[in-house]
């Protein structure tokens, strides 16, 4: 059995690192913290967040830069939100397309009904728990923070899979179960992402560049290639091609991916998702952040583990540059999130995946126990990462976005959670 990479304990201790800081930092100096994320890099007419929205978000000192008359402003913020968070979205997204076009692909078929209904739940509960419990608040409340709906949807892939192999223990059924349910569950979090929190008008004649750069590359450095070594097994053809031209193809592509989706309205961290499936993989693939995955030869892997201290190093600076948020913050937007994770989470996930094992027959795994699937569900309750990147676009900046981020951090909690829970449903460690 291969071991796990040690990619999601340091992207742990880097993300969680970088967290604690800008906690400490917005609590300490709020200014000096707010416009240290705000920091202008780069006045200009192309690329960035409208001058007139960074005067907004920077506040008082902003004339003490020569922004002269451009357009827009390359923020620190926005070039770790915007721009390298597209390579954590690219990882996440490779992971979601080899499951589902693999042959034996976990998202494929009957073995992935079950976690893709309880997926269902566990993005269902938390909506109607978080709008309901808003709207039992009052109009006022529920109209300020309808737009963050989608918050308490997520689930921390990695964060929930360390604390899935505590509780569970590693080689438990659960384990698996949890994984399918947390890339099906990112990959309903970046649809949501796209269609439901643009970031300005859109204009979806600019995806015809994101969409046509993805299909050019794969028709002339993969399809094309592939096509002519039919029959042959030493592949002569594409291995010239990816020793002449390597991964650049690929990364031009890319870069027209992102700038299409920027001009398209779309959140720019989603625009390298075209490019994914264009690139050459292994007809195999050992799990997610799989250390057997770097032997592969295929461009894809390869890509991914040349990729993974730099998102790393970018996982450090989004948790520095999105947590720095003040106690005095909390709010309903808040409590709302944490309800919506610590209790529509798991019920959810527990009744459809109830549904899906007893009701419509699918079963469970081997090993697993209907009562397994709210434990699951505490599990999957650790929003953090993409919690807190929705936070981010939910709400403009201000109390109400503060308070969200505030809940995102602390469904930390779950872990607590997820242990009292697996004590009391009796959870029978199984290790490899």
């Amino acid at each position: 059995m291969y071991r796990v990479s040690k990619f999601i304990s340091e992207y742990s201790v880097l993300l969680i690192l970088g967290a604690v800081i800008a906690l400490i930092w917005g609590n300490l100096d709020p200014k000096g913290y707010h416009h240290f994320v705000e920091w202008p890099l780069w006045f200009n007419d192309y690329v960035g967040m409208s001058t007139e929205d960074w005067i907004k978000k920077y506040g008082k000192g902003y004339d003490a830069f020569a922004y002269s008359e451009t357009s827009k402003v390359l923020s620190l913020h926005y070039l770790v939100n915007d721009m390298l968070m597209a390579f954590f979205f690219a990882v996440a997204a490779k992971e979601v397309w080899e499951a589902v076009i693999l042959k034996n692909g976990s998202l494929r078929g009957r073995k992935a009904a079950t976690p893709l209904i309880a997926t269902v739940g566990g993005m269902a509960g938390p909506i109607t728990v978080y709008l309901g419990l808003a709207a039992f608040l009052g109009s006022d409340t529920y109209d300020a923070v309808a737009n963050g709906w989608a918050i308490p949807t997520a689930t921390d892939i990695a964060f929930s899979y360390l604390v899935g192999r505590l509780v569970f223990g590693a080689g438990h059924p659960a384990v698996r179960f949890l994984l399918l349910l947390a890339i099906a569950d990112d990959a309903a979090g970046l649809i949501i992402l796209a269609v439901f929190y643009p970031q300005g008008d859109l204009s979806l004649a600019w995806l015809l560049l994101s969409f046509g750069g993805a299909l050019a590359v794969f028709l002339v450095f993969n399809y094309l290639p592939r096509r002519m070594d039919r029959g042959n097994q030493l592949r002569p053809m594409s291995t010239r091609v990816r020793k002449a031209f390597s991964f650049w193809p690929y990364a031009v592509a890319a870069a027209l991916s992102w700038y299409g989706f920027m001009r398209a309205g779309l959140h720019p961290s989603l625009g390298l998702l075209p490019v994914v499936p264009a690139i050459p993989h292994a007809d195999r693939a050992f799990g997610i952040f799989s250390e057997a995955e770097k032997y592969l030869t295929d461009l894809l892997n390869q890509i991914e583990h040349g990729l993974k201290y730099p998102v790393e190093i970018i996982l450090f600076f989004f948790g520095l540059l999105n947590a720095g948020v003040e106690f005095s913050s909390m709010g309903s937007a808040t409590w709302l999130v944490l309800a919506g994770l610590m209790v529509g989470k798991p019920f959810g996930v527990l009744l459809f995946g109830w549904i899906g094992a007893r009701v419509l027959n699918l079963g469970l795994p081997e090993g697993m126990r209907v009562v397994d699937l709210f434990v699951i569900g505490c599990v999957a309750a650790i929003g953090f990462t993409v919690s807190l990147f929705i936070a981010s676009v939910a709400f403009e900046s201000g109390p109400i976005q503060e308070a969200a981020k505030m809940g995102a951090l602390f469904s930390f909690a779950a872990t607590i959670l997820s242990f009292v829970a697996g004590y009391l449903a009796k959870v029978e460690k199984k290790h490899l």
